[in-house]
């Protein structure tokens, strides 16, 4: 019997957000950048803790496998903290699902945001408890950005985490960013922004179903686990990072594929590429997404404002939505219900 989705508290001003690092040590790196970003939490009107080892370095990781499992332990037991943010991802917090405690998690719903690498623990949390979890704005890289969250990333983050109502249409950004500063030396002025021409239709449909959002490799890392969450009806969002190329996005798209996933998913949203990918005429997304699910005629969508580019929508793990993409209408794609109470 599948248990009963859990839903969060809501976010409100004046509520504190604990801060983590479940994975890479950028935090050490970059302090200044970690500071720019618990400022913009604060004149959000939030107050702001930090895990003891937020900033730790062991080796490749943000401390030891026990010292990231304890912040993360000690955000979940504090009655204080209603949202728990990463700094950032990196390529590990996968180590941490053997040893979480589920049923603290489970008895303490709270808000639990982050992407890319921290994808393997959303989506393992989400799998074990039916916890709603939220891919989204991640503490360096978007609350780090030149004068705090890009207005897209902010109005969906407050539309999502603190608004218990159903969030409603999902509308395509003005403009989006690639270009990279390098933090601590170069992130002292706003990005050069390329306007959005917004989502795309590879195959029209209607389809209903469960938001699964997840990058691309992190969540093949759970295959074969008990961290790999139900595929079943879902509209599944991928993305991936511009360290990726063309044949590595090729390769997990043919993954899906061969392990059944595209027999069980309502519908595929594609989160916007960075241009390092190198997509081009002869190798471009188009014709690898159409390779892959060939044979299957399930909606899909791509250029969606997720991913490693910004601004970013906050996309919350469990939440029904539903997607209508026709080449008249365009692409509506719509969460249907509140993903807090």
């Amino acid at each position: 019997m599948t248990p009963s989705l859990l839903k969060p508290d809501k976010l409100n001003k004046g509520d504190t957000i604990g801060i983590v690092s479940p994975s890479s040590p950028v935090a050490f790196f970059c302090p200044n950048r970690l500071k720019r970003g618990i400022k913009a939490l604060e004149n959000m009107g939030f107050k702001v803790i930090l895990g003891q080892h937020v900033s730790k370095k062991t080796g490749h990781t943000a401390g030891s496998i026990n010292n990231r499992l304890d912040d993360f332990h000690h955000m979940i037991r504090d009655p204080e903290v209603k949202a728990i943010i990463a700094t950032i991802g990196g390529y590990n917090s996968h180590q941490l699902l053997e040893e979480l405690d589920y049923s603290l998690i489970s008895n303490n719903p709270k808000i639990i945001m982050g992407y890319s690498d921290i994808t393997a623990l959303l989506a393992g949390i989400h799998a074990k408890t039916n916890l709603i979890t939220f891919m989204g704005p991640a503490i360096m890289p978007q609350f780090g950005e030149f004068g705090g969250l890009i207005d897209y990333t902010y109005h969906s983050f407050v539309r999502t985490v603190m608004n218990d109502k159903p969030i409603g249409v999902i509308d395509s950004s003005d403009q989006w960013m690639e270009e990279h500063l390098s933090w601590e030396v170069e992130d002292s002025r706003p990005r050069a922004v390329i306007p959005n021409t917004g989502m795309k239709i590879l195959k029209p449909g209607q389809a209903k179903g469960p938001i699964l959002a997840a990058n691309m490799g992190t969540l093949l890392l759970l295959a074969g686990t008990p961290y790999f969450p139900n595929f079943d009806g879902r509209i599944l969002c991928l993305e991936d990072d511009e360290s990726e190329q063309l044949s590595t996005i090729d390769r997990y798209l043919t993954q899906f594929r061969q392990m059944g996933i595209y027999d069980r998913i309502s519908a595929l949203i594609i989160g916007r590429f960075h241009s390092r990918i190198g997509f081009n005429q002869e190798d471009s997304l188009q014709e690898l997404l159409q390779i892959a699910t060939r044979g299957y005629d399930f909606p899909i969508v791509y250029d969606a404002d997720f991913g490693h580019t910004d601004p970013m929508i906050v996309l919350p793990n469990g939440v029904k939505a539903c997607l209508h993409a026709s080449e008249q209408q365009g692409v509506l794609f719509s969460i249907e219900e509140s993903a807090v109470l």
